[in-house]
């Protein structure tokens, strides 16, 4: 059996409150794709992401437009008590406009700087440090993200010409994955040298391959004990995107690496950037690493499920769950836990019903509007007509309230409409424990 390896020791860096690396969950990470200089567009991106559940929100820094507007981003989201902290993301310029924008670079609460793109020959190093110690002197951490598609052409060279004069050369795909672990690796020292404390760096390494991610991750893990930031790098539409992603971040997942992960999805055109936020949940609630929303049990349909009416009220329940998440996340605490069934036939549904804690079960064959609920394991009562979406909403509202907030009135409201409900339903064994717990209480 396959179980989840113990996470690798690394550092801890605190980008604002949030901890990423040592003990603390895989934080998940986004990022915008409005024009940062519009500082509307931004911030109501920004608030999106945040309230899909990005716990770090990445935004374009790239010119004096965009600098100038950051710290109106910032002061326009803690109005609006987003309170996500914000990454710059800085190629080329960014040494000249941290410097030029000193309340820009306040604003943020940490720099990603790519060492290849901060300068070419002596003045790469030179705009490198300028930008670390920019980053000591308002003590912001920095991910240092390396990316195949910009390396240091200068490292390369180096490392291609030591490698032709090794008696047994390597192919040019290994020299370009050591040259990335390198230039991460390099670049870190390089930054400590100026000042950076160690627990204030994260790494990344970044390719479009996932054999080549993987292998480029675990070399880097083995090496250095800094946090390292997960994700492949024009991960592409779709489902493509999707499962790339998937497959190559489930795998070091299992491996006890990686400490924060964005999955850069391409959207469709006019498309919801939080679906990427989705994705990066569902990721990490799949392997057992974290949960965010309660898990929604559906089958995918067959012949048996000839109507939409089994699709539409899977969507529904689980648009819904997903909806209610961040209102439940304070107020009922342990509630993203909670397994529910949608379920659309009498072939599994009743038994994954039996199983989940609150789960419906269509009959199948045309689906028509009878469907029986069960609450804990037990059969509670049959929801009919053109209202069972409704209703069945209804129903985990008060499960939710009762089972993870403790409301007496739920319980009795969810005690009533079993008793209402149970007339055609035919219970089966004893009644769920919510009901006692109204009984109990007089109902």
């Amino acid at each position: 059996m396959n179980e989840i390896a113990p996470r690798r020791a690394s550092r801890q860096v605190h980008v604002g409150h949030v901890r990423i690396g040592g003990d603390a969950p895989v934080a998940v990470q986004a990022m915008t794709n409005t024009d940062t200089a519009d500082a509307a567009a931004t911030v109501r991106q920004i608030a999106e992401l945040a309230r899909a559940g990005a716990e770090l929100v990445r935004i374009t820094v790239n010119n004096d437009e965009a600098a100038a507007q950051v710290a109106r981003i910032r002061e326009q989201l803690d109005r609006q008590d987003v309170a996500v902290p914000l990454v710059g993301d800085f190629h080329f310029n960014g040494h000249r406009l941290l410097s030029a924008y000193p309340d820009c670079a306040q604003a943020l609460a940490k720099y990603r700087i790519n060492p290849g793109n901060v300068g070419k020959g002596s003045k790469r190093d030179e705009q490198f440090c300028s930008m670390i110690e920019t980053a000591c002197r308002y003590d912001k951490p920095v991910r240092i993200g390396v990316n195949w598609g910009s390396l240091d052409p200068a490292l390369m060279a180096r490392m291609m010409n030591d490698n032709a004069r090794l008696p047994q050369p390597r192919d040019a795909a290994a020299v370009m994955r050591e040259a990335l672990v390198v230039s991460a690796l390099e670049n870190a020292a390089r930054a400590v040298m100026v000042g950076m404390p160690a627990n204030r760096i994260v790494l990344s390494a970044k390719v479009s391959n996932v054999p080549d991610l993987l292998a480029v991750y675990r070399e880097l893990g083995r090496r250095c004990d800094y946090p390292l930031h997960l994700g492949l790098t024009e991960a592409g539409m779709g489902s493509k995107g999707i499962v790339a992603s998937s497959v190559a971040l489930g795998v070091l997942l299992q491996q006890g690496i990686g400490d924060t992960i964005r999955i850069s999805l391409t959207p469709e055109p006019n498309g919801d950037r939080s679906r990427e936020v989705v994705v990066a949940q569902q990721i990490l609630q799949s392997m057992g690493l974290r949960t965010f929303t309660p898990t929604v049990v559906a089958c995918p349909g067959c012949g048996r499920t000839t109507s939409t009416f089994f699709q539409e009220l899977a969507s529904q329940i689980e648009a819904y769950l997903r909806a209610q998440a961040p209102l439940w996340k304070n107020t009922f605490p342990g509630a993203e836990q909670m397994h529910v069934a949608v379920m659309g036939c009498v072939v599994n549904g009743p038994g994954e019903s039996k199983l989940a804690d609150i789960g419906i079960s269509l009959p199948g064959s045309g689906e028509h509007p009878s469907a029986p609920v069960f609450i804990d394991g037990a059969r509670a009562l049959t929801l009919k007509g053109d209202t069972i979406a409704d209703d069945f909403k209804q129903l985990v509202n008060d499960y939710v309230a009762a089972k993870y907030g403790g409301d007496q009135l739920a319980a009795q409201r969810l005690a009533q409409a079993m008793k209402h409900g149970a007339a055609d339903a035919k219970p089966q064994g004893s009644l769920p424990p919510l009901v006692r717990l109204a009984e109990i209480n007089g109902m």
